[in-house]
């Protein structure tokens, strides 16, 4: 389940909440009890496992937009 965090406009606390993507844009109330809250942008973290650069896939070109083809 999606994690979000808020700020409260009237005590400043930053807090964060569980909860479906469903109802991420529903109120929140902070801890304190105040109604005036924020939903804050925050980082996504992605998780997984690295690859080395020897396990990644290759692939023509040298970049570009055309994937290096078209310099010549």
């Amino acid at each position: 389940m999606p994690r979000y965090e808020y700020r409260c406009r009237s005590c400043g606390t930053s807090f964060e909440l569980n909860r479906p993507m469903a109802e991420s844009s529903a109120p929140a109330t902070c801890p304190d009890g105040h109604d005036d809250t924020v939903k804050l942008l925050s980082a996504v973290a992605v998780g997984g496992t690295a690859r080395s650069a020897s396990a990644a896939p290759s692939g023509g070109g040298g970049g570009g937009c055309c994937g290096g083809g078209c310099c010549g």
